[in-house]
């Protein structure tokens, strides 16, 4: 994201704090250089060509005057400081002149309005083509300043743009400064080692293996530990030795982390003054009820429910059933699927499917039975308990007079790798990897089993075979798998957990893309059998390895690394984009991935030098704030894979400077990753914002590729469900599912959003009483289980604003009487039953976490009278909050609470890892899936047709994996731009939200609503 920190506010009682600026004139120079190309760089051509939006806006001469005149008042204040203190953060709020530089009169307005939610989504351009400023595109501004509009911040609409990216660059410095907590090494982080800074460090004894692990004596021992040999040449199994210095590092079975400070997590168990003060007595786990919660906050109400049936549908699986939901009109049915395709590959709580088995727990419903009967909950269902590692009370130490707690309250293992390693598909540990299937005839390649179609031809590339039976019911030597029960005649993979049918419908996609890359390299081996292959040993770094001398395992582990590295770029430049359709994340998402300057070499690699020298600069400012501001430049993915004696970035220009990255060099291996202090672990903050059950519909509208526009079926979700998914998968074809899934809409992530499929979702291997689980009461349990504050601290912990009562879950600027503000209202109405008021005592102070303008720490009262009645507001759960949150930036499917949980981890999660940076080398990728990640694909790359939103951009890396792997969709995907799109959606010129046929698509089904 673009690195500028101007005009953010600073609360005026604000103690004097450290400055981005003092780094030095240079740096300075850098983000200026930064701020302005990333505007001239990415101009819009098609949007300031078409006409313009009728409600785009129109400013006078007078209006633009005005804004340009703060604009210069903004620039003559310079840099904000980053606070010291976390309770005087930026909070997403500007200064009045920041505002009208960036957004004009409309942007002024909304300042003045002083909501809770952030103020960049009101600047010119970061919406659909009425954000923009018509004057500028319609020409009249353009002639006046003619190329120079295009360079500098003259230009509105990119001015907007790159003020959106500046604030949340902003937001992503404070967050690596004051939102890293891990359970293993924090009293490090806050007392630093041997005069070296905490945040700083980069090996902690913590992350050494112990002496009981197999790999103990390959990477040290009990002396200096690093990882070497075969355990660097690929991924491992459990992850081990991503990080050499750090083996254990984002291995199975490693702690969670955390994005709140300790002692504000487990709320409810009030161990602290400020937790005792914020809630009373009025929480427990099972308190405000769950099951209540979900009913009266979750649940689809139907306008048919005859036709719903809860979820399950019409027989013979009738086109004619009807469930309602809320739909995205810019998201489809294969991005829901695709992030819970992801989240198995990140994060688990699990061991084999399974929490705590020694008993099972009621999910609530604690109510009279009349109530219960009228909401329809069960009190009989019941749950395990999640797993915990360590519940023992947790060491505090002291640093400079303060009192620090050296990790949460309890902590929690994650039971899969934390890298992004395509574990769900390759595995994480010795009994997931059994599952695995490998071609016996070709070691290299998944297996894959060829099956007959509708049709009866034969679709070569195959499916994923089934599990054999269960070991424990096998016969002496018979094949068996390693299974819950549950798991029985599902499709074989590594994390068979939660199996729906989009789950496999990836999962068969890409062991295709798996195979279509040894393929490929199969081909080129053949055709150049002596030529080098890229690929190196680290024994022997200096030996040439040709295509004929790759061997089965190191083709398989080399096509892990192209799959691992084509699922992240496809998440973060083109799934990310589309959840959050706006200009300013695209730019951000795309410099995330490869760079802002991808036309400006000069500046790209004066960048990367900078940033060689900052990660390994001992000066925590530098090390942290500015690596992750300048990091923008040359891009997260590749940094540190190259590696130049000669330190002039003319020499390169010029073609006089020679790569001397070297196998052999640790810190050439190793040197790209930058972890800003803290191991990098997935926080448990995290998992909650990735509750996104309200994406899946009740029912799946099913079409036949023969007549794309036609829905056939409507299938209940809850059908492809475990062994179902693959029954449903090989009925009816990946290439039908694909069109099925990319057409339909997927559920806004709002209240009374939930499928009641999944609050009456069977669980039978439980052996409770009703025998069915409320995943959605489950999602508020869990959350409670793992001490994730409630929503309004949360929000503080974040640097976020905080709310003042149920009420502010209203969206104000909605005319009155208008459906969607009823609804709000009643929801709001609904929380104030549930939550319930209290009487509130301004004497009480509830955070150290925020301050208001005038210095003070929230109250009790939280702005209200003294003594008066105050809504339990501190008391919403996390997930009710955000789900709450009727304000969003344009184009969001998530929240802003959500997102901002992103903004922190979505990058470290490619800075941490030297897979994306410095070991993204043919060394062990080979020079063909170097290439293949690079380009999308063996054949170069593939421009997309015409400029969509005003970019010329690469054909997306998804729309390419399914042209390889179900080529059936061919003709049907021509028109996609974002596979993540509805595919019979008409984008429009400029981020349009509407829901509108594309050409030859107007007599689908979809539209006749």
């Amino acid at each position: 994201m673009s690195p500028s920190l101007l005009g953010a506010t600073r609360p005026v009682s604000e103690p004097p704090s450290r400055s981005l600026a003092r780094p030095g004139w240079r740096h300075l120079m850098l983000a200026a250089m930064l701020s302005t190309l990333s505007a001239s760089g990415a101009t819009l051509a098609s949007a300031q060509d078409s006409p313009p939006h009728p409600e785009a806006d129109q400013p006078t001469w007078l209006e633009t005057w005005a804004s340009l005149r703060a604009c210069k008042r903004l620039v003559a204040g310079g840099l904000r400081d980053v606070p010291d203190d976390r309770a005087d953060r930026f909070l997403g709020k500007v200064q009045q002149d920041t505002a009208h530089c960036r957004g004009g009169q409309r942007a002024l307005e909304a300042h003045r309005h002083d909501t809770p939610w952030v103020d960049w989504q009101t600047y010119w351009a970061t919406g659909d083509g009425a954000s923009r400023n018509a004057n500028y595109d319609d020409g009249w501004i353009r002639s006046l300043v003619g190329g120079l509009g295009e360079r500098v911040h003259l230009n509105p609409n990119d001015r907007g743009i790159d003020g959106a990216l500046l604030d949340l660059e902003y937001q992503r410095v404070e967050l690596i400064k004051f939102n890293l907590f891990d359970n293993y090494t924090y009293r490090e982080y806050v007392q630093g080692r041997d005069g070296q800074p905490g945040t700083t460090l980069t090996r902690w004894d913590a992350m050494r293996l112990p002496s009981g692990h197999p790999d103990y004596q390959a990477v040290g021992g009990d002396g200096e530990q690093r990882c070497q040999g075969e355990l660097i040449r690929h991924r491992t199994l459990t992850g081990i030795c991503n990080d050499l210095r750090n083996p254990l590092m984002g291995s199975t079975d490693t702690l969670f982390a955390r994005n709140v400070e300790f002692d504000e997590t487990f709320p409810d168990e009030g161990h602290t003054a400020l937790t005792q003060a914020r809630h009373g007595d009025r929480l427990d786990l099972m308190t405000p009820d769950p099951q209540r919660i979900s009913r009266l906050l979750f649940t689809r109400q139907q306008s048919q429910p005859d036709r719903c049936n809860r979820g399950q549908g019409l027989p013979g699986h009738s086109p004619e059933a009807h469930c309602d939901y809320h739909k995205a009109p810019f998201f489809n049915v294969l991005a829901a699927f695709w992030i819970q395709f992801m989240t198995h590959d990140w994060f688990s709580h699990l061991e084999e499917g399974e929490n705590d088995r020694s008993g099972l727990h009621p999910v609530g419903c604690d109510l009279s039975p009349d109530e219960a009967t009228a909401l329809g909950c069960r009190p009989g269902d019941a749950f395990q308990r999640s797993l915990v590692a360590q519940h023992t009370p947790a060491e505090s130490f002291e640093h400079e007079g303060e009192s620090y707690q050296q990790r949460a309250h309890r902590t929690f293992r994650n039971t899969v790798t934390a890298w992004w390693d395509a574990s769900q598909l390759y595995g994480y540990d010795d009994v997931s990897a059994t599952r695995v299937k490998r071609d016996p005839e070709d070691p290299a390649r998944l297996l894959l089993a060829p099956l007959r179609g509708r049709s009866s031809e034969v679709d070569g590339q195959g499916y994923l075979p089934r599990f054999g039976p269960r070991c424990e019911n096998a016969a002496e030597g018979e094949a068996c798998d390693y299974l819950h029960p549950a798991w029985s005649n599902q499709a074989a993979t590594a994390f068979p957990d939660n199996w729906t049918v989009g789950v496999a419908f990836y999962h068969n996609v890409f062991a295709r893309e798996h195979n279509a890359f040894v393929e490929a390299f199969r081909e080129r081996a053949a055709a150049t059998p002596e030529a080098d292959s890229g690929l190196r040993d680290p024994a022997e770094p200096e030996r040439v390895i040709r295509y004929a001398d790759v061997t089965d395992d190191e083709l398989f582990e080399a096509a892990r690394l192209v799959v691992s590295a084509m699922i992240a770029k496809i998440h973060t430049i083109e799934w990310t984009p589309q959840l959050l359709y706006d200009e300013p994340l695209y730019r951000g998402m795309n410099s995330n991935w490869s760079g802002l300057f991808d036309e400006h070499p000069l500046v790209e690699n004066a960048l990367a030098r900078v940033l060689e020298r900052l990660r390994d600069s001992g000066d925590e400012r530098r090390a942290n704030a500015w690596y992750s501001v300048l990091a923008a430049g040359p891009g997260i993915f590749g940094m540190g894979s190259q590696r130049y004696e000669d330190a002039s970035v003319f020499a390169k220009l010029t073609g006089q400077r020679e790569d001397i990255w070297s196998l052999d060099n640790p810190e050439h291996v190793n040197g790209g990753t930058n972890h800003f202090g803290s191991p990098f672990n997935f926080p448990e903050e995290f998992i909650t914002v990735y509750r996104l059950h309200p994406l899946v519909p009740d029912l799946l509208e099913v079409r036949d590729l023969d007549d794309p526009n036609r829905i056939d079926k409507k299938v209940p979700a809850l059908e492809g469900f475990r062994a179902g998914a693959s029954d449903m998968l090989r009925r009816e074809g990946l290439a039908d599912w694909a069109l099925s899934m990319g057409r339909q809409r997927l559920g806004l992530l709002t209240l009374g959003n939930h499928g009641q499929f999944l609050q009456n979702l069977a669980m039978g291997h439980l052996g409770s009483e009703s025998s069915r689980l409320d995943i959605a009461a489950l999602d508020i349990i869990r959350d409670r289980e793992r001490g994730v504050p409630r929503f309004n601290e949360f929000r503080r912990q974040y640097g976020l604003r905080q709310l003042t009562g149920f009420d502010d879950f209203v969206d104000t600027t909605l005319p009155e009487g208008s459906a969607e503000r009823q609804r709000q209202e009643e929801m709001a109405a609904r929380m104030r039953e549930i939550y319930g008021q209290h009487v509130c005592d301004a004497s009480l102070v509830i955070s150290h976490a925020y301050r208001d303008a005038e210095g003070h720490y929230p109250n009790d009262c939280l702005g209200h009278p003294d003594g008066s009645l105050v809504d339990n507001i501190e008391d919403v759960d996390t997930v009710v909050g955000w789900l709450a949150e009727p304000v969003r930036p344009h184009g969001y499917a998530i929240s802003e609470t959500q997102f901002v949980v992103f903004i922190l981890n979505a990058s470290r999660r490619l800075f941490s890892d030297r897979f994306f940076t410095s070991s993204f080398r043919p060394e062990f990728y080979t020079q063909l899936g170097h290439e293949w990640v690079m380009n999308n694909g063996p054949d170069g790359v593939v421009m997309e047709q015409g400029e969509p939103n005003g970019h010329r951009q690469p054909v997306s890396p998804m729309k390419r994996v399914l042209q390889r792997t179900v080529p059936e969709l061919t003709a049907e995907l021509e028109p996609v731009v974002n596979v993540f799109d509805p595919w019979a959606r008409d984008r429009g010129d400029y981020y349009s939200l509407d829901w509108v046929p594309r050409p030859g698509a107007e007599n689908d089904d979809a539209f006749a609503e």
